[in-house]
This record gives structure tokens, sequence and C-alpha cells, in this order.
């Protein structure tokens, strides 16, 4: 069985799978597969008809067997987005698990809210320390940048899918509602396709508790 995701951009197209794929992996499910993403507009995904288009061609990819919409929302609300697409989209989905998770900002904002486990990565320096409210922060990729050398740009199609495979997801749940949004949305459809992770998220991912 596979699980389908639709996502926005070009990087997402390639870093999607990869995220999902330790998801997986960190839930112990090793029956459930990633599938091709299908990319739609950011029009497309913000529009009933878009939605429901793009949610029957992934009810007809091989082996479909849920559904996860991911794009981002720079500045409104990504719950309200969330909750609306989601209406769409389960309703299009006619039974098939589906879920709809808004990276607030941008996809990038769980890179830079985690950016201390990726030094060394795609240029990223050695004193790298992420903001102390990333998802304020507009312009996730620019940010990224701040922390690369000069002559050294950020590039979607090429750092995200590397960016993905190596950032510390723990600290991504423990510091951005979006990525914790995701990772629930993650329990959530594996439940549905009766696999129940024995512990969600992982102990490891939950904040230490205060001293004493």
């Amino acid at each position: 069985m596979k699980l389908y995701p639709i996502v926005e951009g070009y990087g997402e197209v390639e870093a999607a799978p990869v995220l999902l794929r330790r998801l997986l992996f960190a839930a112990q499910c090793f029956s459930v597969f990633i599938g091709r993403p299908i990319r739609r507009t950011q029009s497309q995904l913000r529009s009933q008809a878009g939605i429901e288009a793009a949610v029957g061609l992934a009810r007809l990819q091989p082996e479909c067997a849920a559904i996860l919409i991911l794009f981002d929302e720079e500045d409104t609300c990504p719950v309200e987005r969330a909750r609306e697409v989601r209406a769409w989209a389960q309703a299009a989905a006619r039974g098939t698990p589906c879920d709809v998770v808004v990276a607030h900002r941008e996809y990038e904002t769980w890179f830079l809210a985690t950016v201390d486990s990726l030094r060394g990565y795609c240029g990223i320096n050695a004193e790298a320390m992420p903001p102390s409210i990333p998802e304020a922060k507009r312009d996730a990729k620019t940010a990224l940048e701040a922390y690369m050398p000069p002559d050294r740009a950020y590039s979607e199609t090429g750092d995200q899918p590397t960016l993905s495979a190596t950032f510390d997801l723990g600290l991504a749940h423990q510091r951005s509602r979006s990525f914790r949004k995701l990772t629930k949305a993650t329990g959530e459809l594996l439940t549905q396709l009766q696999h129940t992770p024995l512990v969600w998220p992982p102990t490891a991912w939950q904040p230490a508790p205060p001293a004493a």
C-alpha cells in the first residue's frame, strides 16, 4: 500500500518522500510506501476544484491507500487554511484516508528551526543557531542563506532533499507547531491504515522535563 503526497513546489517533489519515509521509519512502519508526489500550483491547492482534481488523481494511482496534502502558507492562518482544504480533500477522497498539513511559513521553516542540527550540510556554518521563534520569520529560504557562504545560494531542488534527510526530527517536533501537525497527521493516517505506532510521537522527541 502507498501514501501519495500532493505538494506545491518542485523541491517538495523530491524532498517530501524523503521526509515521509523518515517519519514512517520512526513509527516502525514498514508496510506503507511513499508514492511519487503529485505537484499542483499554489492556486490549485487553494481552490476546491483544484483540490478535488488532485485528490481524484491520487486515488487513481497504483496501490493508493492514503493521501497527504502538504503546502506552505506564508502569512494567512495555517490552521484555518488547513481546515478549509481538509474539508474539500476528505470529501473528494471518498473514504480514502486523507489529511492536510500546512507548513507555516514554509517547508524550509522546519530547517530553520533545526539549523543547529544541519551544521556542515549544504554550506551551513558551524555556528548556526535557530531564531528564537522560527515560525515568526518570513522567507525562510533567504534566512537559511544567511548561514551559508556569501557565494552560496540556497537551492530548493538541490538542497531541500538533502536537508530533509538530515534535520533533527525531534528538534523540529519541539520547536515547530506546524511540524507537530505533520507528525500528528502521519500518526493518524497510519492508524487508519491499521498501523498504530506503539508510541507516537516517539518519546525521544518530547522536550526534557524542567530541572527540579
